[in-house]
């Protein structure tokens, strides 16, 4: 039987199964297409995703297909100054999302993920074993867990009877990559006046010689999944721009709306949900992908501890329970920032105002932790501070806290020497090092990162280890 199948090879998808073959499981990854996507719909990795790539090894990879910049100015593009975040990594990634595709099915290649192209899922049942589920051509592959990752059109969550509750489409917008006869001094100017009012809007290079383009579409489509035809979209960059640009040449385009839902639950029985199958919201302040690869951090290792047997009684539930009111928090802030966008005089008065607000800087970092996820805390039900946070990366004397994480396993930062983790061995490091970053004598981090104690007290430590690590 396979241990888990994953319904989708996006970003979610392959993150997902590269955590799983971490922890010496064997998923197998479904996806319905035969060929990678070519539409690029997210561009670029936030502080929190940079950091999960940093954890994992991955980041150099990133990081020379990309582009940083600046972190100040995405909430609802409001200018601003960049704040002062707590993280190592504290800019913006551009890279399109085709090419994070690629990195991480590169990446699940080399660990030995099963990545089958062409294998729709149309059907799934489940029983106290595991589930069977079906494929569009007639076969059936038995797991003992399987996970959506297959989008906003989930047939795993449809499957699963998971209901979908939120706001349906209001407004629709196209995008694509084509080529331009418009000179780029021209393009620049008419971006620029344009989006001092319609922030929906924008056009610009995207390399080898095109250009990609959002516009507002005129109304909402019948079906989405038809991507427009040229003549619609010259239609529409004329009706926003005053000029079509002389667009032509098309590499691809699309369209999508400002849908907003949140599954009503994250798991049922032995399915589970992540990334777009659990949540969509409209892309403004570029989180949705991020969301998507954060859940797969969460969840992976939770899921492996299940099958290896060592998982505490409730571990996998809390996956739900931490991720759910994230993907809420996201939500309610993308829903504010459409708002903030509005050519309604009430929304531009609101927008008029939190410009004022937002150069009082904490103003601007509260809204800036948002949108880059470096200020989500769990409920872990303790006191100190950092508990329930990620740790940012730290220098220690001898390297960096994330270059200890890549292997995917618990951490026992210690600095005070005094400390063991007996009997939790096969599960989490004990290092002994120290950082003058840190001003505590020891923390212990989950594989994913997040502070689940803090303190110096050996007995304190073997009472916290069994909650996330299970029985020693």
């Amino acid at each position: 039987m396979i241990d888990v199948i994953v319904a989708g090879a996006g970003p979610t998808g392959l993150m997902l199964a590269c955590e799983l073959r971490l922890h010496g499981l064997n998923p197998v990854v479904l996806e319905k297409e035969t060929e990678p996507t070519k539409v690029v719909r997210a561009l670029g990795l936030h502080a929190r995703s940079i950091e999960v790539m940093d954890q994992r090894g991955l980041l150099e990879r990133f990081v020379a297909l990309g582009t940083k910049y600046p972190v100040g100015g995405f909430f609802a593009g409001i200018t601003a100054p960049q704040p002062e975040l707590d993280s190592a990594h504290a800019y913006v990634l551009g890279i399109p999302q085709t090419v994070t595709d690629r990195l991480l099915a590169e990446h699940a290649a080399e660990l030995g993920v099963d990545l089958r192209r062409g294998c729709e899922v149309v059907g799934a049942t489940q029983d106290a074993e595991g589930v069977t589920v079906e494929l569009a051509d007639g076969n059936r592959l038995r797991a003992q867990y399987l996970v959506g990752c297959d989008g906003g059109r989930s047939t795993v969550r449809k499957l699963a009877g998971i209901d979908f509750p939120g706001e349906p489409t209001q407004v629709e917008t196209l995008l694509g990559e084509v080529e331009l006869d418009a000179p780029l001094e021209t393009v620049t100017a008419v971006v620029t006046e344009v989006r001092k009012t319609q922030r929906r809007f924008g056009v610009g290079p995207s390399g080898n010689g095109t250009f990609r383009f959002v516009v507002p579409a005129e109304g909402l489509s019948e079906d989405r999944t038809v991507p427009p035809t040229m003549e619609e979209v010259k239609r529409q960059l004329v009706a926003t721009a005053g000029t079509d640009f002389g667009v032509h040449s098309p590499r691809w385009l699309s369209r999508f709306g400002d849908a907003t839902r949140l599954a009503e639950r994250y798991r049922s029985g032995r399915v589970l949900l992540a990334g777009d199958a659990a949540h969509i919201h409209p892309p403004v302040g570029g989180q949705g992908l991020n969301l998507g690869i954060q859940d797969a951090f969460n969840l992976g290792w939770k899921l492996a501890a299940e099958l290896a047997g060592w998982a505490p009684v409730g571990l996998l539930d809390t996956y739900e329970s931490e991720r759910h009111p994230v993907a809420a928090d996201v939500l309610d802030n993308t829903r504010a920032q459409m708002e903030l966008i509005s050519l309604e005089p009430g929304a531009r008065a609101v927008r008029r105002l939190l410009t004022e607000l937002i150069d009082i800087e904490e103003v601007n970092r509260r809204l800036t932790e948002k949108i880059t996820a470096t200020a989500i805390r769990y409920d872990f039900g303790a006191e100190h501070e950092l508990v329930g946070r990620r740790l940012r990366d730290v220098r220690l004397k001898d390297g960096r806290l994330y270059e200890l994480m890549h292997a995917g396993r618990g951490l026992l930062l210690d600095q005070t020497g005094r400390l063991s983790v007996a009997g939790w061995a096969d599960r989490v490091d004990h290092v002994v090092d120290v950082s003058e970053e840190l001003d505590v004598p020891a923390v212990l981090l989950r594989p994913d990162g997040h502070v689940a104690w803090v303190g110096d007290a050996q007995d304190d430590l073997f009472a916290h280890l069994p909650r996330w690590f299970g029985a020693a």
